[in-house]
């Protein structure tokens, strides 16, 4: 039985999980922590104080949103860039499922087990550590997957649906 699947164009870069697992664990580790950064952390200390309570929530993440462009600019001015591990493949995701995505090109070894980095066209704009194996070479299974990018990857594919659903009936 073939999954669901629903296009949607990502970008992934991946390599074979065995190549350099204790590095990709780290790096998978790290991503699932990048809203840990300073204005972040002084976030959850101030929400768990109850200083947010009388706040919009909405305009609270647009500024802490802002802060960050602001910390990504500034790294971008002094040639700074985040350490990535190296991954040796690109590919262009074409549809998902809840837990699969297929690829447009045939890349994958059946069987094999990657580590990859998927670039989420949501906001905030970021990267999303994963590991999978191939079911066939276009077709892949999450095998491990943070919890809130779970969430995250759920939402989306759940708005690509929408979108679907919108044009089939605008078509009528």
């Amino acid at each position: 039985m073939s999954p669901r699947l629903v296009p949607a164009p990502i970008s992934l870069c991946f390599s074979d999980a065995d190549f350099e697992r204790e590095a990709f664990e780290r790096e998978y580790q790290q991503l699932s922590e990048s809203d840990d950064d300073p204005i972040s952390q002084w976030l959850k200390l101030a929400k768990a104080r109850g200083e947010t309570s009388e706040s919009d929530p909405v305009i609270l993440n647009l500024v802490v949103e802002l802060h960050r462009k602001i910390d990504a600019l500034e790294m971008f001015l002094k040639n700074e860039t985040p350490k990535r591990v190296s991954l040796v493949n690109e590919a262009e995701i074409d549809s998902i499922g809840f837990e699969y995505f297929h690829l447009k090109d045939e890349l994958f070894e059946v069987g094999k087990e990657y580590y990859g980095r998927i670039a989420m066209p949501v906001h905030p704009k970021r990267d999303v550590g994963v590991f999978f194996v191939a079911e066939t070479p276009q077709l892949a299974k999450f095998l491990k997957i943070h919890d809130r990018d779970e969430k995250e990857w759920a939402s989306y594919l759940t708005a690509r649906e929408r979108i679907l659903i919108r044009e089939a009936k605008e078509k009528r």
